[in-house]
């Protein structure tokens, strides 16, 4: 199975951005052990700080990938055009958040893009990409 990992606005900062709340490990760092732990997949990676390029990649990847693993970050919980799009493509999109969105800060208990996936993982850190794609079923 060919799988996207989609990570939005200030993911690539993983690592030192707040470690408390979002880890001491960097993507770059993880990625490496992901696709080690799924090597039945073809894993590839993108993250972007800005919208439109998460919106071309998910149109892009409806063609070339057989499912995303997405964390939106900030973009969940503002991007009416980021929904938008994963209900315009035909793969699943599985929606990934670090941190339980439902425990933080009433600006970020609601998804608009979660409400748009197949499924949502929140909380586990990293665990949760691992669960994303597990949950693929292949």
């Amino acid at each position: 199975m060919k799988i996207l990992i989609l990570n939005g606005p200030n993911l690539n900062l993983l690592g030192q951005r707040e470690p408390k709340l979002y880890g001491h490990v960097s993507f770059d760092d993880y990625l490496p052990l992901l696709k080690a732990k799924f090597p039945q997949h073809e894993i590839a990676y993108f993250q972007s700080n800005h919208e439109g390029d998460l919106i071309d990649k998910l149109q892009v990847a409806d063609k070339q990938y057989d499912a995303v693993v997405m964390n939106p970050g900030g973009y969940a919980h503002t991007s009416i055009a980021l929904a938008d799009c994963i209900r315009a493509i035909s793969i699943p999109v599985i929606e990934v958040h670090l941190t339980d969105i439902s425990k933080r800060e009433p600006y970020r208990r609601h998804s608009y893009t979660a409400e748009a996936c197949v499924r949502c993982f929140m909380g586990l850190g990293l665990e949760g990409y691992d669960r994303a794609v597990e949950s693929l079923g292949c």
